[in-house]
C-alpha cells in the first residue's frame, strides 16, 4: 500500500493538466486563509471591531454557504462549464478584495464595507469550491481518486495553517488592510493557471430533475459512515468557528501578542500540518483508516485546550499557542485526510456534486452560527470562559464517529449505493 502511494503521487503530480489543477487550487486555499487573518485583523487594528462586530463578520462569510451550496452543487451537475466558473470566481474574488485597500488608503474603509466584502466572497468562495470537487473528477482516472484527494485535501487543511500564519506576517509588515493585496495576487494567479486547462468537462443531463438536491441528501442519510461525519463535522465546524472567532481577539488584547508573534506561532503550526500529512499513512496502516479519522477528530480541537490555559506572561502564552497550533495542524491533517478519502470512496460519481454541496451547506453553513454564537458568548462569558466552551464542545464533536461503523474500518470502504 505505502510502495503503491508513493509511487502513484508523483505520477499524478507529472500529469500537466493535474499539477496546473492542483496549484491552482493550493494558491487559492492559500488566499483564501490569508483573508481568514486579513480581514478579521483589519476590523479589529483598523476599526477597533468589538467582539459582537467580530461574529457577524465571520457570520457573513460563511452565510453563502448555507444559503446557496445545495442549489450551486445542483447547479454544477445541470449546466457544468467548469473552468469557466472557477475562472469567474477567481477573477470575481480579486475584484471585490482589492476593494479594501482602496477603502483604506482613501479613509472611507467602514465595517459595512467589510461586511460586504466578507459576504460577497465567500459566495465566490463556495461556487469555486462546488465546482472544484467535480473539476477534480473530470481530470483524476477513477483509480487515482484517493491519492488526488490526499494531495488537494492536504493542500487545503495545510493552508488552514499556513495561510492564517503567512496572513499575520504580511499584516506585520503591511498592514491588515494591504496585506489583502497578496490575496488578490494569488486569485488572478490562480484564474490564469485555470484558464490553461482543458479538462473533459462532464456530461450534462438533458432534462431537469426536480429531485436533483433531495436525492444527494438521502444519499447522505442513508449513509451511516457520511451521516456520522457529516454530523460530527457540523458540530466540529461549529465549535472551531466559535474558537477562531475569538481566537484572535484573545490572544491579541489579552495576551498582548503582536501581529508579528500571532503570524509566526500560527506559521510555526504548518510545521504541524507538514508532519501530520506525512504520517497519515503510517497512522492508516497501523491503526487503520477509521481510528485515523477518529484520532484526528479529537487531536485537532483537543490540542487547543492550550491556549484559554495561557497566563498573561507573554512569551509563555507565546510557547502554549505555538504547541497547541503544531498538536492541532497534525491532528486537522490526520482528520481531513482520512475523513475526504472515506467521503471520495463512499460517493459515486452521480452524486459527487450533490454531496459536496450538502457538505459545503451543513460543514461550512453552521460556522455562520458559530460566528455569531462566538459574539454572544464573547460579549457574556467573556473570551476565556468562551475558548473553554469552544475546546470541549469540539472534542464532544467525535461522538456521532464512536456510534458509528467508522472504528472498524481498517481500509477504503466501498463505493455506497
Amino acid at each position: 500500500m505505502a510502495t503503491q502511494l508513493s509511487d502513484r503521487i508523483p505520477a499524478l503530480l507529472h500529469q500537466v493538466s493535474f499539477r496546473r489543477y492542483w496549484t491552482a487550487q493550493t494558491i487559492s486555499f492559500l488566499g483564501d486563509q490569508v483573508s481568514t487573518i486579513a480581514l478579521p485583523l483589519t476590523a479589529v487594528l483598523a476599526l477597533n471591531a468589538s467582539a459582537a462586530q467580530m461574529g457577524f463578520l465571520g457570520a457573513l462569510a460563511s452565510l453563502p454557504n448555507l444559503l446557496f451550496s445545495l442549489h450551486a452543487g445542483g447547479f454544477v451537475d445541470r449546466h457544468g462549464k467548469l473552468k469557466r466558473l472557477m475562472v469567474l470566481c477567481d477573477v470575481g474574488r480579486a475584484a471585490v478584495l482589492v476593494t479594501v485597500p482602496v477603502a483604506y488608503a482613501l479613509d472611507t474603509l467602514t465595517l459595512a464595507h467589510l461586511w460586504v466584502v466578507a459576504f460577497l466572497t465567500g459566495t465566490l468562495t463556495m461556487l469555486f469550491n462546488v465546482a472544484g470537487n467535480s473539476m477534480f473528477a473530470a481530470l483524476v482516472e477513477r483509480e487515482d481518486y484517493v491519492q488526488g484527494t490526499s494531495l488537494t485535501r492536504g493542500s487545503f487543511s495545510f493552508s488552514w495553517v499556513a495561510g492564517p500564519g503567512l496572513g499575520g506576517m504580511l499584516v506585520q509588515a503591511l498592514s491588515a488592510p494591504v496585506a489583502l493585496v497578496a490575496d488578490v495576487c494569488s486569485f488572478l494567479v490562480s484564474g490564469l493557471l485555470l484558464r490553461s486547462l482543458s479538462p473533459r468537462e462532464p456530461e450534462v443531463p438533458k432534462q431537469k430533475e426536480p429531485s436533483h438536491i433531495r436525492e444527494g441528501l438521502r444519499f447522505v442519510a442513508r449513509t451511516p459512515v457520511l451521516r456520522a461525519k457529516f454530523l460530527g463535522g457540523g458540530a466540529l465546524n461549529l465549535f472551531y468557528t466559535v474558537y477562531f472567532t475569538l481566537f484572535l481577539l484573545f490572544i491579541a488584547r489579552e495576551l498582548k501578542l503582536t501581529p508579528g508573534m500571532i503570524g509566526l506561532a500560527l506559521g510555526l503550526g504548518a510545521v504541524g500540518a507538514l508532519a501530520g500529512s506525512f504520517v497519515t499513512g503510517w497512522f492508516t496502516r497501523r491503526i487503520g483508516l477509521g481510528l485515523t479519522f477518529i484520532a484526528g477528530s479529537l487531536l485537532f480541537p483537543g490540542a487547543l485546550v492550550l491556549v484559554p490555559f495561557a497566563s498573561s506572561d507573554r512569551w509563555v502564552a507565546f510557547g502554549l499557542v505555538v504547541a497547541a497550533e503544531l498538536l492541532s495542524g497534525m491532528g486537522l491533517m490526520l482528520c481531513d485526510i482520512a475523513g475526504s478519502s472515506i467521503q471520495q470512496a463512499l460517493t459515486p460519481d452521480r452524486f459527487r456534486s450533490r454531496v459536496q454541496g450538502a457538505y459545503l451547506a451543513l460543514i461550512n453553513g453552521v460556522r455562520t452560527a458559530g460566528a455569531l454564537v462566538a459574539g454572544a458568548a464573547g460579549t457574556w462569558l467573556g473570551l476565556r470562559p468562551a475558548l473553554w466552551l469552544a475546546v470541549i464542545g469540539g472534542v464532544a464533536s467525535v461522538l456521532p464517529l464512536l456510534l458509528a461503523p467508522v472504528a472498524r474500518m481498517r481500509t477504503l470502504p466501498e463505493q455506497a449505493e
